[in-house]
């Protein structure tokens, strides 16, 4: 596709710039989701900071795991190679897991209600996911597998480093398109069903499955596929619905008994 273009004679990086988009995207829904839920817009605004350094460092943390056999070279002069990258490598699935786990501790300190926060937080996922994924597919990132199928791209840019010069699935498109689908869905839906858990954990399990049927037409085989055949992806995704299932019998359960 379109790694990089120029305006100006300035060259513009594709996904460096759909990431930046996505960021500045994510946190403006957040703010304007705040104010929609009554939730203290300084809770996210004032732990920007914390927020993107923790994530980074995790989420490449993990993706380095996953792609071992590629980045065993990063025990040289780790504080350089880990900070520093020729392009832009880190696991979604963790990035979406850590940011949840540092929200909830976050949660539990200031002994506030974690379900309205939650809410909040995917329906911003999402809406900058739109984005981001778009981003993906023009930089390779976000690669399918050769494909028959009626639905299919090819990567014909002299810039692309696709392994496949023919037809592939459009993997990172269709994620894409699902976010925009499920942001639309579980936004009107919050807005007529006022239950505050109901959007968080419904989209931790319709997301999470996504992931897990559709990472199958990944090309890119991590370090854990090779073991188990799920990828690191999929691995967090199976663990994001058992959260959410958990969560959802608990709360339905004390819904039940009151």
């Amino acid at each position: 596709m379109y790694p990089q273009f120029e305006i100006f004679w300035i060259t513009v990086y594709s996904f460096g710039l759909a990431l930046s988009i996505s960021f500045v995207l994510f946190f403006w829904m957040l703010y304007k989701l705040s104010l929609k839920f009554w939730i203290n817009t300084n809770f996210f605004l004032n732990n920007i900071f914390f927020y993107f350094i923790t994530i980074f460092i995790l989420s490449r943390l993990f993706y380095v795991i996953s792609e071992w056999r590629d980045f065993k070279y990063i025990l040289n002069e780790w504080y350089k190679n880990f900070f520093v990258m020729t392009d832009y490598n880190f696991s979604l699935i963790w990035w979406i897991i850590w940011f949840f786990l540092v929200l909830y501790f976050k949660i539990k300190k200031f002994k506030l209600k974690s379900e309205k926060y939650i809410d909040a937080a995917v329906l911003a996922f999402l809406f900058a996911a739109i984005i981001w994924y778009i981003g993906t597919f023009l930089w390779w990132q976000i690669i399918g597998k050769p494909t028959d199928l009626w639905i299919w791209v090819t990567y014909t840019n002299t810039f692309s480093k696709s392994p496949y010069s023919w037809a592939v699935f459009p993997l990172a498109i269709l994620y894409s398109i699902f976010s925009f689908i499920l942001f639309t869905w579980l936004y009107i839906t919050r807005i007529f069903i006022k239950i505050e858990w109901f959007i968080g954990y419904i989209w931790m399990i319709i997301f999470s499955s996504l992931l897990l049927i559709f990472e199958f037409f990944n090309w890119n085989p991590d370090i854990f596929s090779s073991y188990v055949i799920l990828n690191i992806t999929q691995l967090g995704a199976i663990g994001l619905i058992i959260f959410a299932s958990l969560w959802l019998s608990k709360i339905y359960k004390k819904e039940s008994e009151s």
